[in-house]
């Protein structure tokens, strides 16, 4: 969420930042400020009655001690008057206040600049790949086809318990799951992550904390009667630990792990490129998720990046990693990188983790803040996350990737975690 004084006193900059992310924000800033406006005048009005208010409370013992007792009660009558006034001005403050808010929740986060101009994926820029690509033979099979061979992953059994876009992983599938989930989480650990086991489920004010609410309701899973969130990532719990929070300088960075299911609606998604593994409502997905001082979050940004980059590179993955345009960014985020990597038999480029500086945006909704070391006030934080790493795709991309004629090899990393190098 927006500062609300940075918009008053830099509504042109908003406006003129908000259109790399192809959103036009002249109106509601411009109604934030009239509201603004208003709501000073209604504070001067509010001021002069009060300052009337407390003359009056002042002369009315000063009368009714001179005997002046028509004068006293007609005073009284009138401080009666003034406080229905106040109470007229404050409710008006109010009501101004919610307008206000309603307008500001409704901006999304200023890009960096660093953020490249464009409006779909096509704009986003490649800054950096790595690893070859595999050349398979005419007979190579998409991740479906060979999950079905090898007895790895039932779809038509999760079509059957629940729905298309949840998968039943059976026998080495599921080892496989089990083994990608313990390497990134060991991974996160040796990197300085405290781990962390989030429910699945979180409130309204969680789902506002990290940008979810208002924007994407209708892509989480809602269990209405007790108006819980299935959550869409392990960053809305392990971010909202941190809500209402002052945490000590001395303690930043924060940095936290956890695996979870995420559950996602996809409304709207269907086609070729929600086969098999590419497009699911519920799946698996370590994340790490750092608080940070706002001087230093950039260079963890980085370093995220390189966490995550290791990972692609330690499961002998071809990968590539993008800075994302700003009309392909989250509402939330100020910069985001996404990691891709390439599926042989697909024959296209799957993205498996977005790693977002999200700088004051989530921090300013759950209030969390630092105490400065130096003034001892406390100061909103920045906030940062990444998927390290979510395991449909990657999956997808290590058995099409990974198949010969004897069956489908493992890597290296993950062998001590599943205990067989070869599916077959």
């Amino acid at each position: 969420m927006l500062n609300l004084r940075f918009i008053q006193e830099n509504p042109e900059l908003v406006i003129e930042k908000l259109k790399k992310k192809n959103f036009d924000a002249a109106g509601i800033v411009g109604q934030i400020i009239d509201l603004y406006k208003k709501k000073n005048e209604i504070q001067a009005k509010a001021d002069q009655v009060k300052a009337e208010m407390n003359k009056l409370s002042k002369e009315i013992g000063q009368l009714f001690r001179e005997g002046k007792q028509a004068e006293a009660n007609a005073a009284k009558e009138r401080t009666t008057e003034l406080k229905d006034t106040i109470k007229q001005l404050d409710d008006s403050f109010a009501t101004i206040d919610e307008q206000v808010f309603e307008l500001q929740v409704q901006l999304p986060n200023l890009p960096a600049d660093l953020v490249p101009a464009g409006r779909t994926p096509e704009d986003n820029v490649t800054v950096k790949s790595g690893g070859e690509l595999p050349t398979l033979g005419a007979d190579k099979l998409p991740h479906w086809e060979l999950a079905g061979k090898y007895n790895l992953i039932d779809f038509e059994l999760g079509v059957k318990l629940t729905g298309a876009g949840f998968p039943v992983y059976k026998g080495k599938g599921a080892k496989l799951q089990r083994a990608l989930i313990n390497f990134f989480l060991n991974e996160a650990e040796k990197a300085g992550y405290l781990e962390i086991q989030p429910p699945l489920m979180v409130n309204e004010d969680s789902g506002f904390g990290t940008g979810q609410l208002p924007d994407k309701e209708g892509q989480m899973y809602h269990v209405t009667e007790d108006n819980l969130y299935l959550i869409p990532t392990a960053e809305v719990p392990v971010t909202n630990l941190y809500r209402d929070v002052i945490v000590e300088a001395k303690d930043l960075p924060v940095k936290n792990t956890a695996y979870s299911a995420c559950f996602r609606r996809e409304a709207g998604s269907y086609g070729k490129d929600v086969r098999g593994l590419n497009r699911l409502h519920q799946f698996d997905k370590v994340e790490i998720v750092q608080i940070a001082h706002p001087d230093n979050s950039y260079a963890i940004l980085e370093e995220m990046v390189a966490h995550v980059e290791s990972l692609v590179q330690k499961l002998g993955l071809p990968y590539r990693i993008l800075r994302l345009c700003g009309g392909d960014m989250s509402f939330t985020s100020a910069l985001t990188y996404d990691f891709e990597v390439y599926s042989a038999a697909q024959e296209k480029w799957l993205e498996v983790s977005s790693v977002s500086n999200f700088e004051s945006f989530q921090a300013n909704r759950l209030k969390l803040r630092y105490r400065d070391e130096q003034t001892k006030k406390p100061v909103i934080a920045h906030t940062l996350n990444g998927s390290a790493l979510a395991l449909p795709r990657i999956v997808a991309a290590l058995l099409e990737n990974n198949q010969t004629p004897e069956g489908i090899r493992v890597p290296e990393v993950l062998v001590p975690f599943c205990g067989f190098d070869l599916i077959n």
